[in-house]
């Protein structure tokens, strides 16, 4: 059997191993293996579509300061320095986000994306947090405020508010076909006058608006109560930035160094949503 220092040495040699992978795994790869690496290194600059889009990217127009800030930025700041080139904005719009990739205009669209179906047949993506839907209602409510999660809300006893034509209005229908639905008209992030009112006992809304709601309208409460709806997988898609399809061992590193870089991410996409009015 191996002695003691045998087995210490063993160990110590699988740890500097396992670190040595990790540190490799984050360099870019190298002249030869991607053509767009290549080309970004040629130019001295990491180009960047930049569309604002809370919590992942915001903008900052008071003229002082950092231009950009949020998880999507913090992740191609460090792309950039790995890269050891400038980092260059390209503004964009809803319209232009994804095709300025097919037309190399840009690297990288990191106005941050929702992964869809149809988008994954262009694009490939580097997926780093999500979009969600939390159910919110008036903690004085007995009915909402006795319900241990979403799924309870599914019963003919409640009346679940949205508004018709947004982007819920879907998803409610099939995730409560036993409650009574109530289709209202209006705008903003949720209709709370409805829950405000009592004319409903709860109704959707995205996670990260969610946050400055119960901010400005006191006495609601949501669920999944955990973390303050924050960790909530209903209506749940995954959310990052975008690359032009065909680019594999670019692809690859992108996402080594966001993994590696999540927990920064989440601390970022957190900071963002509490300083959200």
């Amino acid at each position: 059997m191996p002695g003691m220092k045998g087995i210490l040495s063993a160990v110590v040699g699988g740890t500097a191993l396992l670190a040595a992978s990790v540190a490799y795994a984050q360099e870019p790869p190298a002249a030869g293996v991607s053509p767009r690496v290549d080309a970004i290194r040629k130019s001295g600059e990491l180009r960047v579509a930049v569309l604002a889009n809370l919590p992942w990217l915001a903008e900052n127009t008071s003229g002082t300061g950092e231009a950009w800030s949020g998880p999507a930025w913090t992740l191609s700041k460090e792309y950039a320095r790995l890269l050891g080139v400038k980092l260059a904005p390209v503004p964009v719009s809803h319209e232009t986000k994804v095709p300025v990739l097919a037309a190399n205009q840009v690297d990288l669209s990191i106005t941050p994306l929702a992964e869809t179906p149809d988008r994954l047949k262009v694009v490939d993506f580097v997926i780093y947090s999500n979009t969600s839907v939390c159910m919110f209602g008036l903690a004085a409510n007995p009915k909402f405020a006795g319900a241990k999660s979403v799924d309870e809300l599914n019963n003919p006893d409640m009346t679940i508010a949205y508004f018709i034509g947004g982007g819920e209005e879907g998803w409610v229908k099939e995730r409560f076909p036993k409650a009574k639905l109530r289709g209202v008209t209006g705008s903003g992030a949720a209709p709370v006058e409805e829950v405000v009112a009592k004319r409903a006992d709860a109704a959707p809304i995205n996670r990260v608006p969610w946050v400055a709601m119960q901010r400005k309208v006191k006495g609601l409460a949501a669920l999944p109560k955990e973390n303050n709806c924050q960790g909530s997988t209903e209506k749940s898609a995954p959310v990052g930035l975008a690359i032009d399809k065909g680019q594999q061992p670019f692809l690859d590193w992108l996402r080594a160094v966001a993994k590696r870089l999540q927990p920064t991410l989440d601390t970022d996409e957190q900071k963002v949503i509490a300083s959200m009015q």
